[in-house]
C-alpha cells in the first residue's frame, strides 16, 4: 500500500520501522518541527524526522495543517492509508479523507478507555490492572474514531510509565500491519467504541509531580511509577527538591503522625492511609542513588515533616 506516515516522538518510530519492513510504501512523513533543545537551545528534529531521514524518506514539518496549499499536498500524494501516531497536530477534514482508506491510528490505551493525551501515565495512576493500545480509523472527535483491533498488555504492580511506553510502542508496531492488511481486504470491519466506560487522559502538568502526603500511601507509590521519566514525583525538604525513583508501600493504617512527618531513620514518611518509603532518590543536579546512601550524606531525623 501506498501511506504516509504522521508521528513525532520515539514511542511512534517502531511503527515506522513495522510499515517499511513489511513492505509499504512510505511517500511521506510528516513531523512536528524542529524545536529548541538542550544546553544550546538549538533546533531539534523530532526521533521520527530523525528515524525517517535515516532511511531517505521525506519528511514534511507543517505548523499546522488547516492551511490549504499544505492539504493540497497531502491529497496529492494519491494514498492508500495513513497512519498517524502521536503525531501532535489537529487533522481537519481534507486530510482524514484524502486517503483512499482514511486515516489509521495507533492510540495507546484500550479505548474508550483513556482517550486524550497521556493514557499511559493516567492507566497507571488510576491502578488499572491492564491497558493496550488500539487501531482506530480516525474521526473528527478525540480518540473517538470506530476500531479495527486492540492489544492488551497486564500492567504490574511494579510497572513504571517507562517501561509501559516501551511495551506500548513495540505492540503498536506488531498490530498497525495486520490492521492495514485487514482494513484493505474488508476481513477486518471498523465497529464503533461502547458508549459506556469513556475516561479521558489529561495532558500532564509539571506540577503533577508533587507527592500529597494527606493521600494514601499506595496512590503515591503508583504516582512514582506513573511519572517515571517526567514529570517526576517529588517533594521539597529544608528548601531542597527530592525526586523520587521507586517507593515501597508500608501497610500501617491509619497513622497518629501528621502527613508529611518522617517517622525513622530509613525515611519512611506518613500518608493519609499507611506510609511512604523512598528506596531511589535524586537530589537536584545529582545524580540518582538508593535512598540509604543518600541518607548517609544527609541524615533526616524523625519528626521532620516534608511536603
Amino acid at each position: 500500500m501506498r501511506v504516509a506516515f504522521l508521528g513525532s516522538p520515539d514511542f511512534a518510530v517502531p511503527t515506522l520501522h513495522a510499515l517499511i519492513s513489511a513492505g509499504h510504501d512510505v511517500a511521506c512523513v510528516y513531523a512536528q518541527p524542529p524545536r529548541p533543545a538542550g544546553r544550546g537551545k538549538r533546533d531539534r528534529p523530532t526521533a521520527v524526522h530523525s528515524a525517517a531521514e535515516a532511511v531517505g524518506l521525506e519528511v514534511r514539518t507543517p505548523r499546522t495543517l488547516r492551511d490549504p496549499d499544505a492539504q493540497a499536498a497531502f491529497g496529492a500524494l494519491n494514498l492508500d492509508a495513513a497512519v498517524v501516531v502521536a503525531y501532535g497536530l489537529i487533522l481537519p477534514p481534507a486530510i482524514l479523507t484524502a486517503p483512499r482508506l482514511g486515516c489509521v491510528n495507533v492510540h495507546a490505551s484500550l479505548l474508550p478507555r483513556w482517550r486524550g493525551a497521556a493514557p499511559i501515565q493516567r492507566a497507571i495512576l488510576a491502578g488499572d490492572g491492564e491497558t493496550g493500545v488500539t487501531i482506530m480509523q480516525m474521526d473528527e472527535g478525540l480518540d473517538t474514531g470506530a476500531m479495527l483491533l486492540r492489544r492488551s498488555v497486564p500492567i504490574g504492580s511494579e510497572t513504571t510509565a517507562s517501561q509501559l511506553h516501551d511495551a506500548l510502542s513495540a505492540l503498536g508496531a506488531e498490530a498497525i500491519v495486520p490492521a492495514l492488511a485487514g482494513l484493505d481486504s474488508g476481513t477486518l470491519t471498523p465497529f464503533p467504541q461502547p458508549e459506556e466506560g469513556v475516561t479521558y487522559a489529561k495532558k500532564l502538568e509539571r506540577d503533577e509531580g508533587r507527592l500529597d502526603f494527606a493521600r494514601p500511601a499506595a496512590d503515591l507509590e503508583r504516582q512514582v511509577r506513573a511519572f517515571d521519566p517526567w514529570p517526576g514525583a517529588f517533594f521539597d525538604l529544608g528548601g531542597e527538591r527530592f525526586k523520587v525513583l521507586s517507593a515501597q508501600v508500608l501497610t500501617i493504617g491509619a497513622l497518629a503522625n501528621a502527613p508529611g512527618t518522617v517517622l525513622d531513620h530509613e525515611l519512611t514518611i506518613a500518608c493519609g492511609v499507611d506510609a511512604l518509603r523512598p528506596t531511589r532518590i535524586q537530589r537536584a543536579g545529582k545524580a540518582p542513588m538508593p535512598t540509604e546512601a543518600l541518607l548517609r550524606g544527609f541524615p533526616v531525623a524523625p519528626g521532620v515533616t516534608v511536603g
